[in-house]
């Protein structure tokens, strides 16, 4: 039986992810810590679940993701997947059902879609033609039915520097596709989004959330082409929840009062020069920090003590 969040107080419904670590996908993105010390600290801190990251971070093979994470007393809670949506002859179910696969090993409900350009990193991405809008629209819509199919939860995530950045962008997904949404509050502001708005007017496509907390004098610096979206996460436009210019509180509220009963996955989105200096906390403090913070914007009484 595949783990729901449904009817859990939001403090039972908090998850890590690898990132806020600095584990990542993207070829030469900083140093990688190694996952008995990512996982061993998730554990610590007291999160309870976690996405995947990327591959190779937990082993291939399914059973083995999750005997893993269980090791560690943690669950899966979901996927990142990008694929290709928008080409003319490329089919991404084969890689969406690679991942499903593993998901339901581990009893996890959530795949999390994003829309690739086809090139490593998010530095840059092609405009998108008619014919590809159309490509990606059905795409989503045929991963969101194989998904359910599965019993599992398909999603498309807003990301910086694929083909579905924008608030803008988004909306066109929202009314061209029946796939539920991702709300990832920090690239949706990065890309000129309100991840306010979206959570205030379209609670009920929200399926899954990733927190994040941004600088918007970083974000705008991305949006302008001054610096790269890799430079800007490099010189510290993540920041811990409460410590940026998201309203994380606006969008709990929202969330909560609309009866979201998903996850909240903390992402600060981290590079890693190297490994903790000896006797430092590393990005362990920070996540610390969010969790803590997003308590307190919850109300939880917990929040005191984290």
């Amino acid at each position: 039986m595949r783990i729901r969040s449904a009817g859990a107080p939001l403090a039972q419904r908090i998850a890590g992810a690898p990132i806020s670590w600095g584990v990542c996908e993207v070829p030469g993105w900083g140093h990688q810590l190694e996952p008995d010390l990512v996982l061993r600290q998730m554990r610590d801190i007291g999160l309870s679940a976690t996405e995947f990251g990327p591959e190779g971070f937990l082993p291939d093979a399914p059973a083995a993701k999750a005997a893993t994470l269980a090791s560690y007393g943690l669950r899966a809670v979901g996927q990142f997947v990008p694929v290709v949506l928008h080409e003319a002859g490329h089919d991404p179910l084969p890689e969406v059902e690679e991942a499903i696969t593993g998901l339901l090993a581990a009893d996890a409900g959530t795949v999390v879609i994003a829309a690739a350009t086809g090139t490593d990193g998010y530095d840059a991405r092609p405009a998108l033609d008619g014919a590809g809008w159309n490509r990606l629209l059905a795409n989503l819509d045929r991963i969101s039915a194989v998904a359910a199919e599965a019993g599992l939860t398909a999603t498309l995530h807003p990301h910086v520097g694929t083909m579905i950045e924008s608030g803008e962008e988004t909306q066109r997904v929202l009314e061209g596709s029946r796939i539920g949404l991702c709300l990832d509050t920090g690239h949706l502001l990065i890309g000129g989004g309100d991840p306010v708005a979206i959570a205030e007017h379209s609670p009920e496509r929200i399926v899954h959330t990733h927190l994040k907390d941004v600088r918007v004098d970083w974000a705008a610096r991305v949006r302008s082409g001054d610096v790269t979206y890799t430079e800007a996460v490099a010189g510290g436009m993540y920041v811990p929840l409460g410590a940026g210019d998201v309203d994380i509180r606006a969008i709990v509220a929202a969330l909560e009062g609309s009866g979201y009963e998903g996850w909240y996955v903390l992402e600060q989105d981290t590079i890693l020069a190297g490994p903790p200096a000896y006797g430092g906390e590393g990005p362990v403090a920070d996540v610390r920090a969010s969790i803590a913070h997003l308590l307190a914007v919850a109300g939880d009484p917990s929040a005191a003590e984290a």
